[in-house]
């Protein structure tokens, strides 16, 4: 079944809400069962960042639902929470996508399956896309660009765990990896973003 737009809400308002115990944040279990998130602690290191490839291209669509362009490919949404160092929601930040389609190519005509959209004020983010297909070299992969407000750019990659082509991608980086799980109502990959 196709994940709709409320239940996607509903999972990531739900997943992880972070609170405050003793001086420290913590995670509680998110609604559609993925793995709680690491504890946050003062200090904690950015995202990793790696090249944007040769396919970014500027002035993608203000667009949450890429998987509108590929609507026989397999459906995921993928979401997370932008944060500081400090784990404090950073509310605002625009998070950039682009990626393959489910052949392995990139839209280096138009914009399909490229898009932004900016985090809530509670640092949420999501897309409902597609799962790309890898190609000569990658393994499976998006491409981010994360920037809050008034920041600077963090440009990276995220990835799929377990995929048997991750050792041989000289990019893959298992601190980019995604945790995704799949429930009735579809496919989800989380992952949050410290800039």
């Amino acid at each position: 079944m196709a994940s709709t737009r409320r239940s996607v809400l509903a999972a990531l308002i739900a997943s992880p809400v972070l609170v405050m115990a003793d001086s420290e944040l913590s995670a509680a279990a998110p609604a559609f069962g993925l793995d709680l998130t690491p504890a946050c602690r003062d200090g904690d290191e950015q995202t990793v960042v790696q090249t944007e490839g040769p396919y970014f291209k500027p002035n993608a669509p203000l667009k949450r639902d890429l998987a509108v362009d590929a609507p026989k490919a397999e459906r995921i949404t993928i979401g997370g929470f932008v944060l500081d160092t400090a784990c404090r929601p950073v509310p605002k930040t625009l998070v950039q996508i682009w990626h393959a389609n489910e052949l392995g190519v990139y839209d280096t005509k138009g914009y399909k399956l490229r898009g932004y959209q900016y985090a809530d004020d509670d640092g949420r983010w999501w897309f409902s896309t597609i799962v790309p297909a890898a190609y000569a070299g990658r393994t499976r992969h998006y491409h981010f660009k994360v920037q809050r407000p008034r920041g600077r750019i963090l440009t990276t990659q995220l990835y799929f765990p377990g995929e048997r082509l991750n050792d041989q991608d000289s990019l893959f980086d298992r601190r980019l990896a995604m945790r995704v799980n799949s429930s009735d109502d579809g496919r989800f990959g989380r992952f949050d973003f410290v800039v």
